[in-house]
């Protein structure tokens, strides 16, 4: 490997540090380091060093080569050079190679072997001649210090100079959902010459690019997958509106607009926070979220020299918890909006409301920007018929939405712990807490919310969930961290998953990187080998032209037929956004992104349609199912019903499960139940029919065992 890809390597890593490891200075991992072949060329000074001296002993230089090797000294004059024992172990079978088998060596490396012959020198003179070739074969040897300094993560503030050399103010601005904290904190912003805003996402940073220019000031739009600039030349505006990875840490700016802080702590986005919490070089930084993120960003701080002024806000609009679930979907009333965990409960839930006769909007994470915006303005229009909301915890953030009452279908969610594992557990208090504030607004017709479940058993734990204090973020870092502020490195599973699909494909270090930071679902198939033959037509020097696309995806595509249509759709529209996402780093591979671009309008439109029609489409998935199949090939199942029980790790068992003897925590079968993918009623079946199986196994074995003897039997009186 040579030195220049050794730091390209070492300096990636910095950009995935999230806010651990010992304080101790650690060596660097020198098997990495794979040495070079040197070719044992006659040296351009012939035989002089013969012609000076006399001929050389090959047994005599293998002795004196073997007896260098064992000096104890010349090893730790070697090891404060940067060749610990292995390599120094390498270096000296290279050189011992080298010397043994050119036919002349150069003059100087002669006559010093010559000397040593004589007694007129010592076995030590050979270390510089040593040391020669071991930087031959080991280039990075020579900066070493370098590579120690640029490999040392423990002090990530030095990685950002252009911000430590301004003294940055720093105001946090603390309180709920629904508190006013952001958009104090974007009014300083618009009021500055120049300013940046850092959102965790697209719809975010859109909003604030409209809000921005509605109000004459000029900004600029800048994602991942976008960059739109108000200048029709093309010339970048003061003021920036982007997602939190896009932003510009060598850039001035009075002003910096910090959202959402507290996801600092994510595992595989809070590198992202770290990075712009530490690098963004404005006047003044100013900080939004929770009240349990001020402690940590006052500590971080201090490791810049930086105080942070706190400003506390409190919600605007009061929000209650109810003292009754909602139980069925009849008791449904306008303004209500039902947070669920998987796409799955969003169809069935979906379907049970529109044969109900009520219309309903829906929205999750999986569906393009403008669908989100459509859905939600939908529901927001006072004028349209649609007053129930289907969603998932997409509307924690980004959307502003008219909700007077918040119903939890669930209280589990699957996540991602910090080993990088994905487990199913009860939600968080401050994931709670982030979904319940979106009931109530005080720029909508409902001022005070209202929380509660779908389901009576789960009423009293949110009601605990809800109770508890919000865990200082600090404390999630107290048992990764020594107490000098060390980091830990982000999860960066995806990043191997990526690496791993395109191996075998022939590409430079540079954008072998590239491609594998890229942001994709890697649940989707199709997505996946997308990106999997992007990568192979890269490697050929072949530009992805627009057409190369449209034959791709199928383009044009149709209004989807069923869920499964429409899941598929999805993933085109992602992997048009993988397309627009490489174009902006590889512009001459990636040629037609504003083509790209409109029909990824057109897309966005066509999947809207599919999801003012969901129900129909789940409908047409139900009836065109084969008998035995699973309606729905690409999704587990439709979801449970509206009013089956659930349980939740921590609560007390249902008392109308009916399913007697299970720990339902522990088991397989407590774990399809809440997912959904069983009704205790099928489960007390399943547990007949298996037991059923298992006696009829058993006595069938007990038959074969008993033929068997008899057959013993039979042998032995013969």
């Amino acid at each position: 490997m040579s030195i220049n890809r050794c730091m390209l390597l070492f300096s990636r890593v910095q950009h995935r540090i999230c806010v651990s490891s010992n304080s101790s200075s650690r060596p660097p991992d020198t098997s990495l380091f794979v040495p070079l072949s040197i070719k044992s060329d006659v040296g351009s000074d012939g035989a002089v060093g013969a012609e000076l001296t006399q001929p050389l002993d090959k047994n005599e230089l293998l002795k004196m080569l073997n007896k260098f090797y064992k000096r104890k000294e010349m090893q730790k004059i070697a090891a404060d050079q940067g060749l610990d024992a292995r390599l120094f172990h390498q270096a000296f079978i290279s050189f011992r190679k080298y010397v043994l088998e050119i036919s002349m060596l150069s003059a100087d490396l002669h006559i010093i072997f010559n000397d040593i012959c004589c007694g007129a020198g010592h076995i030590d003179d050979l270390y510089p001649y040593f040391m020669r070739h071991a930087k031959q074969i080991f280039p990075m040897l020579d900066c070493m210090e370098d590579l120690r300094k640029i490999s040392d993560l423990r002090v990530p503030a030095n990685w950002y100079p252009e911000a430590r050399a301004i003294q940055r103010k720093v105001i946090f601005h603390a309180g709920p959902t629904n508190s006013g904290k952001t958009h104090h904190a974007i009014q300083r912003y618009l009021a500055a010459k120049s300013g940046v805003y850092c959102g965790p996402l697209k719809l975010l940073a859109h909003e604030i690019f409209e809000k921005s220019n509605n109000a004459g000031v000029p900004c600029d739009l800048v994602t991942g997958e976008e960059r739109t600039f108000v200048d029709e030349e093309g010339r970048q505006a003061e003021h920036v509106a982007c997602t939190i990875e896009m932003c510009s840490v060598t850039t001035p700016y009075e002003v910096a607009v910090i959202d959402e802080i507290q996801m600092i702590r994510d595992i595989s986005r809070g590198w992202a926070w770290t990075r712009a919490l530490l690098g963004l070089c404005a006047e003044e930084i100013h900080v939004c979220g929770e009240p349990a993120a001020i402690n940590f960003v006052t500590e971080l701080m201090y490791t810049t020299g930086e105080e942070v002024e706190v400003r506390n806000y409190k919600r605007l609009t009061p929000f209650s918890i109810l003292d009754h679930a909602v139980e069925s979907l009849d008791n449904l009333r306008p303004g209500d909006c039902i947070v669920c965990f998987s796409k799955n409960d969003i169809y069935s839930i979906s379907r049970q409301i529109e044969i109900r006769g009520l219309e309903c909007a829906v929205i999750y994470g999986s569906l393009p920007p403008g669908t989100k915006l459509s859905q939600a303005k939908k529901f927001n229009d006072p004028e349209d018929p649609c007053k129930i909301l289907v969603a998932t915890d997409a509307i924690g953030m980004g959307l502003n939405l008219s909700i007077k009452r918040i119903i939890f279908n669930s209280l589990v969610k699957p996540n991602i712990n910090e080993k990088g594992e994905k487990e199913l557990d009860t939600i968080s208090t401050s994931q709670a807490l982030q979904i319940a504030g979106r009931a109530g607004r005080f720029s909508s017709i409902f001022k005070e919310g209202e929380v509660t479940t779908m389901h009576r058993d789960d009423l009293p734990i949110l009601k605990e969930i809800l109770s508890r204090n919000v865990d200082a973020i600090e404390d999630i870092f107290v048992s990764l961290s020594q107490v000098d502020g060390m980091y830990f490195v982000c999860n960066i599973d995806d990043f191997k998953f990526l690496a791993d699909m395109i191996q075998h494909i022939p590409l430079n270090l540079r954008s072998r990187y590239v491609f594998c930071t890229a942001p994709i679902n890697k649940k989707q198939p199709f997505v996946c080998t997308s990106f999997l033959k992007f990568a192979r037509q890269f490697s050929r020097d072949e530009p992805l032209t627009f057409d190369w696309v449209c034959r791709h995806v199928s383009w044009p595509l149709v209004p989807p037929k069923n869920i499964k249509d429409l899941v598929h759709l999805e993933a085109v529209h992602d992997v048009l956004d993988l397309y627009l996402w490489l174009s902006y780093r590889f512009m001459d591979m990636f040629p037609d992104a504003n083509h790209v671009r409109e029909i990824q309008k057109e897309l966005d439109s066509i999947i809207q349609v599919g999801v003012r029609n969901i129900t129909r489409l789940i409908r047409a998935t139900e009836t065109n199912a084969p008998p035995g199949t699973n309606p729905l090939s690409n999704q587990r199942r439709l979801g449970p019903s509206p009013v089956s029980p659930r349980r939740v790790r921590g609560a007390p068992k249902a008392q109308d499960s009916g399913v007697e003897g299970w720990q339902l925590d522990k088991s397989l079968g407590s774990r399809l139940v809440q997912e959904g993918l069983l009704t205790p009623d099928l489960l007390r079946q399943l547990q007949k029919e298996w037991s059923k199986v298992h006696r009829q196994e058993e006595e069938g074995v007990k038959l074969v065992a008993g033929n068997n003897k008899t057959k013993g039997n039979k042998k032995k009186k013969k």
